[in-house]
């Protein structure tokens, strides 16, 4: 046989295969993945750089990163010319009571928020035991729209799983709560069996699956509780693995000795610690500031495990009764406001608010009331005090006064007190992660907060916007990494905060061009913008910038 007629052969018989070939179905590849995010830039919240790859989503896990193809996919959520990154853990809230009353957290995961701290600055809503339990307490952080049907760390727990949370939650306890229990408010050291009862409970918090402790020191009782007391908790909560969180006893003109106590806190006890957003109130107390952060760099570089968390504003939010004094406030709003109403005790406690207000936040025109008990004020919620004083035809000092007196102690305000280059300091710091310290709450409804701070609106938006795409006081890696696996390092949490196999699918997809906070002061509840996707768990909390109505989020225990 010829070459050629071989050639001719091969040929047409390749054809025919060909064509053979073409007549059989195309094989389907079976689905592997549940969820695939396709195309997008990854941020892994290491801080390293970005780079381009698909992430494949299985159950509740993410189980691969690379190039996936969309047949592998039972969905798949286009991220292209958008970045990826974990889901972002506010390591500083007050959602305590308010995710129960507002389960789908939109003011939250709106903004790619997938897991809250709460249970900071000494309050927490659990345990409720003792004086807490049997007398409740007006100077709580509380929401009288939920039923308090727990008594400890546990069953609280349970409590936020039975609402279907749509954000998860990791729990703090507050030495202010416990300390309540134990002795109400009293301004007096414990006595022995006080102190083993007290003890008692943050060894059980701890062994239910509380992620530390936290302090309100400028709060009562807090401000009434001697160092050495805190010690011997945080040695318990050392013990278990535990964090110390610590709004610090002063936050103005002592505040580099109310930092140095919280670091001495950690040096004997060998928790691992945490200064609550890191500030300097008032214009007189902002060249603090660097000094400040010194102290934490050199007790870290001293072994110190210490990190601190800040939110994007130079206001805080609080309450009125914070300009009050320590023998006003013993024994809790209705004994100061009785305090109030005597013409000697009033007189005291006006110099001193006078002095108070001088130093933080600087005058009465920073002092802008946010929210007030009854009807009868509600006219002054957005106005200051220098504004409400003229209008009453009043000093300033006597218009707060007023208003403790007629609302009983239940006055918030914001306080526009930090300087604007100091946030900006603390914010680039490598030590200190992004806390909101606010709350989940919706627009409308029982979590609606009118008068609010936008922080719990923005936080995590405005930083992205603001101080890296306008500011470029972080570069976007950095910005995430403060924002995931910072808070995931620090609270022990091992499979979240990190975009890698085996980690929890905690996802945000955002563009990185046009994510805003859209919060202000004069309108703070409005959702931020750019946040395209959320994930929690592995289930779509946020599609295409809107809430889904999903509810995946757990109450998470500290890993043991």
């Amino acid at each position: 046989m010829s070459r050629n007629v071989s050639r001719r052969r091969f040929l047409v018989e390749s054809s025919r295969a060909a064509v053979g070939l073409a007549l059989i179905p195309r094989m389907q590849i079976a689905p592997t993945f549940d969820v695939v995010i396709r195309g997008g830039v990854i941020l892994d919240g290491t801080g390293g750089p970005a780079w381009q790859a698909d992430v494949g989503v299985r159950g509740d896990t993410i189980a691969d990163v690379g190039a996936i193809p969309k047949e592998a996919a039972r969905r798949v959520i286009d991220a292209t010319g958008l970045h990826v990154c974990p889901g972002f853990i506010d390591i500083h809230t007050h959602s305590d009571r308010s995710v129960l009353s507002c389960p789908t957290a939109d003011s939250r995961v709106r903004q790619g928020v997938t897991t809250e701290v709460t249970g900071n600055c000494g309050s927490s809503a659990a345990p409720r035991f003792g004086l807490e339990l049997t007398n409740g307490s007006k100077d709580a952080d509380d929401d009288a729209s939920v039923k308090a049907d727990w008594t400890d760390v546990a069953s609280y727990a349970e409590r936020l799983e039975k609402a279907r949370i749509s954000v998860n939650h990791a729990i703090l306890v507050g030495q202010g709560t416990l300390r309540r229990s134990v002795v109400g408010l009293a301004d007096r050291p414990l006595t022995p069996d006080e102190t083993k009862q007290l003890l008692r409970a943050v060894e059980e918090a701890m062994d239910q699956g509380a992620f530390g402790l936290s302090t309100g020191l400028e709060y009562t009782p807090g401000r009434w509780t001697p160092t050495d007391e805190i010690v011997e908790m945080a040695r318990i909560v050392a013990r278990s693995g535990g964090l110390y969180a610590s709004h610090v006893r002063n936050e103005e003109a002592t505040l580099l000795e109310a930092i140095h106590e919280a670091l001495e806190i950690g040096r004997r006890s060998g928790v691992r610690v945490q200064v609550s957003h890191v500030k300097a109130a008032g214009r007189r107390n902002w060249p603090k500031q660097r000094p400040a952060l010194g102290l934490i760099e050199a007790a870290r570089a001293a072994g110190v495990d210490v990190r601190g968390d800040v939110y994007p504003y130079t206001a805080y939010a609080t309450g009125l009764s914070i300009f009050l004094d320590d023998a006003t406030l013993e024994g809790g709003a209705d004994h100061y406001v009785k305090r109030l109403k005597d013409p000697e005790n009033r007189a005291r406690i006006r110099a001193l608010v006078i002095a108070r207000v001088a130093s933080d936040p600087g005058d009465y025109d920073l002092v802008v009331i946010s929210d007030v008990k009854t009807e009868r004020n509600q006219g002054v919620v957005g106005k200051n005090l220098a504004e409400i004083a003229a209008a009453w035809k009043i000093e300033p000092v006597d218009a707060l006064l007023r208003l403790l007196e007629e609302e009983e102690g239940s006055v918030s305000f914001i306080g526009h007190a930090m300087s604007p280059e100091n946030v900006d300091t603390v914010l680039a710091h490598p030590l200190v992660m992004i806390g909101s310290d606010g709350s989940s709450r919706a627009p409308k409804g029982g979590a609606a907060d009118k008068g609010s701070h936008p922080r719990s609106y923005g936080t995590f938006a405005r930083v992205l916007a603001r101080y890296v795409r306008e500011r470029h006081v972080l570069d976007l890696s950095t910005a995430v990494k403060k924002m995931t696996s910072l808070p995931a390092d620090q609270l022990g949490l091992a499979d979240r905060g990190r975009i890698a196999r085996g980690h929890k699918a905690d996802l945000v997809v955002f563009d990185a061009e046009m994510v805003k906070d859209e919060a202000t002061f004069d309108d703070p509840c409005r959702f931020a913008s750019g946040i395209s996707h959320v994930l929690v768990n592995g289930v779509s909390v946020v599609e295409n910038g809107a809430h889904t109505g999903a509810r995946p989020g757990r109450a998470l225990r500290r890993p043991t």
